[in-house]
């Protein structure tokens, strides 16, 4: 019997297989769960061909979280699939234009910063906005942070974005407990997806890992995020919400 078998799982942000996302669906899959994914625009074709990697084809439903109008109609759009019910939902959704990385924190504006924050830390309120109506208690949104307590190299914006992600995901941990619905986070070490390796400097985050994580850390295999998740995602964690759970190879509670 898997963790997550008979639940439902909205998972956003696959675009490539080699994403901390598309371990989270593949994981949730082998655990017995029913996945939908996200995904909107120009982005859509390639998600639905990355999709098709997957153990079963899961059907992938438009949401742009920064569109009000997406927001409100992905309940509505879960439901005619035949969804009047979700378990859990996956954020994996960020995005900083491109001063907002590795140029240092004087050159990118305020607009560059808020297409930022708007992405990539208000949406985790915009999400569960859009799920909400689907969930009742036990069910479960978890999210992916790069640790916000210190400053790394070439991350600059984007750090405290992070920084407020980290703090919207305590309070609608705070609001969302009373429905019993859990809110939690995973700070994952360095993953070389794609996305990641577009950061300026990443290949210089990525190398710290070797040196200093107790259990080591493989940059190119995000099973061990993926596994985490689907346990948070499942009933075997109902009394934690609010966290931030380290999958780093305790990289985090090392010193130089």
């Amino acid at each position: 019997m898997g963790l997550l078998d008979g639940k439902r799982i909205l998972v956003t942000g696959i675009t490539t297989d080699d994403s901390i996302a598309y371990a989270v669906a593949e994981q949730a899959m082998a655990a017995g769960a029913d996945v939908a994914l996200t995904s909107f625009g120009r982005v859509m074709s390639l998600t639905k061909r990355v999709a098709r990697k997957l153990p079963a084809e899961p059907p992938v439903f438009e949401l742009d979280v920064t569109s009000a109008d997406d927001v409100a109609n992905l309940a509505g759009a879960l439901r005619d699939h035949g969804w009047d019910t979700l378990d859990g939902a996956v954020h994996s959704i960020g995005y900083a234009p491109p001063s907002c990385l590795g140029q240092g924190m004087f050159e990118a504006s305020w607009d560059d910063v808020g297409t930022a924050m708007h992405a990539s830390a208000y949406s985790l309120k915009a999400l569960a906005e859009g799920v909400l109506p689907l969930m009742g208690a036990g069910a479960s949104i978890v999210g992916f942070t790069f640790d916000a307590t210190v400053a790394w190299p070439a991350y600059d914006w984007m750090g405290p974005v992070k920084a407020a992600f980290e703090a919207t995901s305590r309070y609608l941990a705070r609001d969302l407990g009373p429905r019993g619905i859990r809110v939690n986070l995973v700070a994952a070490g360095p993953i070389r997806s794609v996305a990641a390796k577009s950061i300026p400097g990443f290949s210089t985050i990525e190398g710290m890992w070797s040196d200093r994580a107790p259990l080591g850390w493989n940059v190119s295999d995000a099973t061990a995020v993926g596994r985490t998740t689907v346990a948070l995602l499942s009933d075997w964690m109902p009394a934690t919400t609010g966290e931030i759970v380290h999958v780093d190879g305790g990289f985090h509670s090392t010193g130089a």
